[in-house]
């Protein structure tokens, strides 16, 4: 299964999702949202990882890229995705 890593800062990483993942074969593609505002096609994944960001869920003025997240996720989920979120951004997923 191809999945998808939605990042929101440099430093927080998923190496071990990456590393949980290569011991499953299933490639995992990690997406900076903060740093490319073009999202990748909902077709190119079967599952969605979103993790952590220091950022408020509700700062859509400050952080740009947080609306469009929000719909991407949201897209995802109801045409079956499976996803994940960690820390504040499970608070995304909900």
């Amino acid at each position: 299964m191809r999945i998808l890593c939605l990042q929101h800062v440099s430093f927080e990483a998923p190496t071990e999702l990456v590393d949980w993942a290569l011991t499953l074969r299933h490639p995992l593609r990690s997406h900076t949202v903060y740093k490319y505002r073009v999202l990748p096609s909902i077709k190119d994944f079967g599952c969605l990882f979103v993790i952590c960001g220091h950022m408020d869920i509700h700062k859509d003025a400050k952080y740009p890229w947080l609306s469009p997240e929000k719909m991407f996720i949201r897209e995802a989920i109801v045409r079956g995705k499976y996803a994940i979120g960690f820390y504040l951004t499970g608070q995304l997923i909900t």
